[in-house]
């Protein structure tokens, strides 16, 4: 690499901001989702406007000494993106996307929303691609973990669908990575998230066609449900069409004629299908519920629309709220699983807060990629407040829930983590040494920044376990 030429900020289309500049704060956590933002300070943003900007940026962070972070959407709870004394590039400006009609492969940049932008763009093809429920989740980070999105229970990961990544290295080159070049990379960024050694610029996705009909059936039910409820839940989920989406939510429902507001129980199994009688047909054993009598409201096969959804989604997920969230892949016995994610579920002090329990019970074998951690269902708690007052308190709470729910607790995954409080297992041991051996040959320096983790000599171990090994 030739760097006798000094990079400075005119060699950039894009804008290299630094902290002494009013637009830096700005530029620092303006796009984080999150409105509980971190106090660490980069060396520098740049604002990346083109491929070039981020290979250069590269190599003058090379120049000066610094790692590099990246933000894609912004959605990280934790913002793994800012870091101290590191060279942040933001590709908020790279919105760009396409798609071939000959291949059906489409195209985009990192930042480009997955359901506010990239789905409507191929639903108006006739195609479909499993981006992330929250319509503003941009689909670099999405995919660099796995991808969690819609019907993934029976259609696959979101990272399963990626056949290229074009990439900068850390020696600030631009390169392709897919199954026959550069294989390792594209291995590794099918699920190492943020500690990926490299910078993608654009992801190639393989769409498939787009369902012709999306119907829902809602049941909801009271608190005291919930053990019965998820009982019946656990001896059927796994037989359900494939083609259905599975989740049960407890959050705050609006006021009751008498003006009452009430935390409910509920139930949504969403098909994805070509037909109301196939819907219909898919949505079927929700109909043999045995405490369906106990529900409060029941629609059964109701015709939606994936727009309607993902206004549902934003609502649920209001931008720039403080949030506090964690995760864990859950399995064991049912009875035990059902009784130790329960206060996960009634016991939240937040009037906006939820905590999702998302089926996996398919349990789909996975593809050679770093991504492999999952279990037969998922369960995440999401802490919505506006008042800082309250961070200690809720965060607090949420990891006594957390702590209840260690015995049945297999993993967990990466998007909805914080590794810089609690760290859990997030992949198979095998997998995790192989990535750490692609970091050491690809990135030798360590020019990106790894995990944001609060203790990296113990990553990828539940921090239970970890503590009583180093004992």
């Amino acid at each position: 690499m030739n760097t006798a030429k000094l990079i400075t900020g005119a060699d950039f289309t894009g804008q290299l901001i630094y902290p002494s500049d009013p637009a830096f704060e700005e530029a620092r956590v303006g796009r984080v989702f999150n409105g509980r933002r971190p106090d660490r300070i980069p060396a520098a943003v740049l604002l990346a406007a083109t491929e070039d900007d981020v290979a250069l940026g590269v190599r003058l962070a090379a120049q000066e000494g610094w790692s590099v972070s990246v933000r894609s959407g912004g959605h990280s709870w934790a913002v793994w993106s800012v870091r101290n004394g590191t060279l942040l590039i933001d590709l908020g400006l790279l919105q760009e996307m396409g798609y071939d009609e000959e291949s059906q492969i489409a195209w985009a940049n990192p930042a480009v929303q997955g359901g506010a932008v990239l789905s409507p763009y191929l639903e108006s093809k006739g195609r479909f691609f499993s981006g992330g429920h929250c319509p503003s989740v941009g689909i670099g980070g999405f995919l660099l973990q796995g991808g969690q999105g819609w019907c993934q229970r029976g259609w696959g990961w979101a990272a399963e669908a990626v056949v290229a990544i074009d990439m900068v290295t850390a020696d600030g080159e631009l390169i392709r990575a897919d199954a026959t070049e550069n294989e390792d990379l594209y291995w590794a960024a099918r699920g190492a998230g943020p500690t990926f050694p490299g910078i993608v610029t654009r992801f190639h996705i393989q769409t498939k066609p787009l369902f012709k009909h999306l119907a829902r059936t809602i049941q909801i039910y009271r608190l005291e449900d919930f053990t019965d409820l998820m009982t019946w839940l656990y001896t059927v989920h796994a037989d359900i069409s494939p083609n259905v989406e599975i989740v049960v939510v407890t959050k705050t429902m609006e006021p009751d004629e008498n003006g009452q507001v009430h935390r409910r129980l509920v139930l949504s199994g969403v098909a994805l299908t070509d037909s109301p009688e196939e819907a219909a047909k898919a949505l079927e054993p929700f109909n043999h519920n045995p405490i369906l009598d106990r529900a409060l409201t029941v629609e059964h096969a109701a015709a939606s629309t994936l727009r309607e959804q993902r206004a549902e989604q934003e609502e649920q997920n209001p931008e720039h709220a403080r949030y506090l969230v964690d995760n864990i892949w859950v399995g064991g016995d049912p009875a035990e699983v059902i009784e130790r994610i329960k206060p996960l579920f009634v016991d939240l002090p937040s009037e906006q807060a939820f905590t999702i329990w998302f089926s996996n019970g398919i349990m789909r074998p996975l593809p050679d990629m770093a991504f492999s951690m999952q279990s037969e269902a998922y369960v995440a708690s999401y802490m919505v407040y506006d008042d800082a007052a309250k961070d200690e308190e809720y965060r607090a709470l949420l990891d006594r829930h957390m702590e209840y729910a260690q015995p049945v607790t297999v993993g967990q995954y990466l998007g909805d983590s914080d590794h810089s409080h609690r760290q859990v297992k997030f992949m198979a041991d095998e997998n995790y040494a192989r990535l750490q051996q692609i970091i050491s040959r690809r990135d030798p320096n360590g020019r990106f920044v790894r995990y944001l983790a609060n203790d990296p000599d113990t990553l990828n171990q539940h921090h239970w376990e970890a503590r009583v090994s180093a004992s």
